[in-house]
This record gives structure tokens, sequence and C-alpha cells, in this order.
């Protein structure tokens, strides 16, 4: 007998045989239309130029080893103002061909998104997955897309993303003649905060959800990003990139063997208690030291603009200071409050004042952009899994914020052991935002939520590796927050098996 199951609105026979990839050019979907249907040979993709941007210290991708698969474009629009492009990639079906794993995984975008991450979704597909991603609803990459056009604010704060899960699925089910067993959503910076979007706005979108350096509270994260601009760059306190290594030397000088280990790495940086004002200048400005005013510029950095408004960076993270400290705000943080809050695009961060700017960016812009809702039971009313991670010496957005969040759910969703089997936060020491820095930032998160939301065991440690130059020279278990690594006093300190997770 063959059954009927209803996919976003699209009636499709359940155990039919596959369709081909090139059928699926007249698939119909709700407000939506398919503009390519592509079956791409193995290792034969072609994109136009600039449609992966390249980012420093990431190689440039290579599709030269993408197996066969399904390449499905599509323009959705839920309302008249909308233009949301979407791509889903499939693994190729056939007889003795699929290599399709029955599930889909969602990527996130970055900064004001505006484009399809083709880097990620090649990443998705090759592991099996049916892959998707979406521009957002536009092109641009700054906020000026935004202007005079609410409704594609709204598609690129929480429904492009919902609506392109929908699509994805409906997609996915035509080719396959089968709905994915399970749904997957993986994303960092900007993807973080749709990644907790998705959570706490459509609940039953996905099955397991990856959370990584979160920008869930954009009102405050751009106001404390632009904040510390604003006091790096006044009363003679700027600090020059050249005296980072400087600081960064004397915080480990100060901290680095709190957790047994001198490997220039914080385990946990909160233990750090370290004053800039130890390396101040006995004298006149020099190379090797901070004048008082840099003193208290690098220690409001490390304090944020304050509690309740957001958290400070960590100690550790002052080899990537330029990202906010720099001359002039990052364009993010600066475009957030120019069009978003002021819709003045001459607006001048230097008149920022945290605590009545902030309050006005909650009322005109925080309803839209915030991901802040603590009560995630309907998620894991079904079973949702939510992983988060973040960098320790992430210099773009302050860690705390995601230790803030997690405590919240916690809170909010009937305490630590009760929550414990739905959501877990991964601290990564030495990170940077989203990868990189001196820390083991290369861990397996896909194939860490799939396990858990599959057998329902949850992660207590994550192997995790460093790599230089492509080969590894150190592992580390991640642990999960509070806990952190510490040595067990014997044994090569570059193996995880000589680490244990604690709390002390």
């Amino acid at each position: 007998m063959r059954y009927l199951v209803l996919v976003a609105g699209l009636t499709l026979p359940l155990a039919a045989s596959a369709a081909t990839c090139d059928s699926l050019a007249t698939l119909t979907l709700p407000h939506s239309t398919v503009t390519l249907a592509q079956a791409v040979p193995a290792g034969q993709l072609t994109l136009p130029d600039g449609a992966v941007p390249s980012f420093p210290g990431f190689p440039a991708p290579n599709f030269d080893n993408l197996l066969a698969f399904c390449r499905v474009a599509a323009t959705l629009k839920p309302t008249s103002d909308s233009e949301i492009k979407i791509e889903v990639w499939m693994p190729a079906a056939g007889p003795g061909q699929s290599k399709w794993n029955r599930k889909l995984e969602s990527v996130g975008n970055g900064a004001w998104a505006g484009s399809i991450r083709y880097r990620d979704l090649a990443t998705a597909v090759s592991a099996g997955y049916a892959a998707a991603s979406t521009d957002t609803g536009h092109s641009e990459t700054s906020a000026v897309f935004a202007v005079g056009h609410p409704e594609k604010l709204i598609d690129f704060a929480y429904r492009a993303i919902h609506e392109m899960t929908i699509a994805a699925k409906a997609i996915t089910a035509a080719y396959y003649g089968a709905s994915p067993e399970r749904a997957y959503f993986n994303g960092c910076s900007t993807g973080g905060r749709q990644a907790l979007t998705e959570a706490q706005r459509y609940p039953a979108d996905y099955d397991g959800i990856i959370a990584g350096a979160a920008a869930n509270y954009p009102t405050h994260l751009q106001g404390a990003q632009v904040w510390t601009t604003e006091i790096t760059n006044q009363n003679d306190g700027y600090i020059p990139p050249a005296k980072y290594p400087l600081i960064h030397n004397a915080v480990l000088e100060a901290c680095d063997a709190l957790d047994g280990v001198k490997d220039r790495v914080l385990e946990d940086p909160r233990r750090c208690h370290f004053d800039p004002q130890t390396i101040a200048c006995k004298g006149a400005d020099a190379a090797t030291c901070l004048t008082p005013s840099q003193v208290e510029v690098a220690r409001k950095i490390y304090a944020g603009p304050g509690v309740t408004i957001f958290p400070g960076l960590e100690r550790g993270s002052e080899l990537g200071w330029a990202t906010l400290s720099g001359p002039a705000p990052m364009a993010l943080a600066n475009e957030t409050y120019q069009y978003l809050v002021f819709k003045d695009p001459n607006w001048d961060y230097l008149t920022f004042d945290p605590a009545r700017d902030i309050a006005l960016a909650d009322k005109a812009a925080g309803p839209v952009m915030n991901s802040i809702d603590p009560d995630l039971k309907p998620f894991f009313g079904h079973g949702g899994k939510l992983l988060m991670y973040h960098g320790w010496a992430d210099p773009g957005i302050a860690p705390g914020n995601s230790v803030n969040y997690f405590s919240s759910v916690e809170k909010a969703t009937g305490g630590k052991s009760a929550a414990a089997n739905s959501i877990r936060l991964f601290m990564v020491p030495g990170m940077g935002h989203c990868a990189g820095g001196d820390g083991t930032d290369d861990f397996d998160k896909i194939g860490t939520l799939a396990a858990w939301v599959e057998t329902g065991k949850a992660p207590d440690r994550i192997p995790a590796a460093h790599k230089t130059k492509g080969a590894v020279d150190r592992t580390r278990p991640l642990c999960p927050y509070p806990e952190s690594a510490h040595y067990k006093g014997s044994g090569n300190t570059n193996e995880a098996a000589n680490f244990v997770c604690t709390e002390k």
C-alpha cells in the first residue's frame, strides 16, 4: 500500500520511486518558484565568480572531490516584498548510487548574510546530508537592504530560515520519495543567532540545533561593540596593535599555568585576574608598556559596558582586539545603530551612550532582531537537543553572552538537572570567533549532535584537536560547561587522554 504525507502543503507519495533531479524544476511549493534543478556530476560543480567569498586564514574550498548530487535553487516569496533565495543540495539518488543518510542539515550565515553558503553546503552534502542554505532574502552585505523594507528585515531576522526549512524538507521528500528522518541546523555567529531563533520561534523545525558564538542579542551585542570602539578612541587610550602581543603575553605569564599546563591557552579565563596595571609605563610611553589611558581602556575591554548590558571580552582574547578596538567601529555594529535604531546613515558612534542608546535599540529593533527567550520547553518537549559552543578567546562576541543565555535556559526549564539532556554548552579554550586561535578548535559538531539526538545520550566531552599546517599537534577534550579540562598530572600534555573534565 502507498501512503501519503503532507509536507509544507505538498502531497507526496511515501515509498514511491525517487524523482529525477531535472523533474524537480516543475515542483510546486507554496509561494515559491524553483529556478534551477540540476544533476551535478561528481567533481563538476560550476559556480559564478565571487560566489564563494574568501576568508583570511581559511583555504579556498575545493569542490573537485564532491560526489554527484542534485542541486535545486528556489526563490521564496512569503510576502510581497520578500525574495528569499535558497539552495538545496542532495546526494544523487539512483540504484546503488545514493549516499543520502536520510537526514537534512541546514547551515547558517554570517554577518548580514546576503549569499548562499556554498562552502558549508559542500561540507554537509559530502557527509551524506541533504543540505540547505539561504541568502536570507537579500544580496547586500550591509544593513542598507532593511531601509524602507521592514518585511526584508523580518526575513533576515527569522522568517527566511523557517521558510527555507519548510521548502528544503519538501524538496528533499520530492526527490527521494521520503521525508528526512532527522533535521539539524548548524550555524555560528549570525548563524548561531539563527539557530537560537529556530529553537525559540519554530521549535518543531529541527530535531537538533548547533548554535556557535551566537549573536543572539544584537541590540546589546552591537551596542557593546560600538562602545568598545568608542572608549578605545577617546582620551588618548588607543592601543596600537603592536602592543596586543605585549598584553597577551603578560596574561599568559600570569595565568597560563592555572590549569596545570603551560600551553599558551587559558582553559577557563574567568579564573585569571590579570590587571593591565602590572605592565603600566613607569615613565614615557614605550613599546614595552601601557600608558595610564591605555591601562584604563584595557580594563574596560575586559569589564564590558556593564553587567546588565553585555559582558566584556575575556583575558586571552588580546591578539584579536583589532576587531573592536580599531580606529572605526565594526561595520555590522555601526550599521545596526545607523539603519535599524536611529535610521540615520550619518550617525556618529562617538556620541554613543550605552544606557540611553541600547534602551532605544531594544524598542526599535529588539522585538525583531533579539533571540533571547530562555523558554525552550516546546523545543525540548519533542526531544529537541541544543548544542552550544563558544571560543573563550573570541574577540568579537563576548563569550559570557553564551554563558548567560545557557544559564537563563537552565533556569527557565527547570534547573540544571532537568535541562542536562536537552542543552549543553561547550566553551572552547583559546579559540577565537567560531574558529582559529591557539586552542583545539577542530571538533565534530554535527556528528556530536546527531549521536546525541539519535542515541539520547548527552555528550560528556567532545574530542577536539589543534592543527598547524593541516597536521594535528594537540588534542584535548572539550568539556560541558561549567566543567573545564584539567591535566591528570602525568602523560603527554598534548594528548586528550591525559586530561579530565572537572568543575574545580
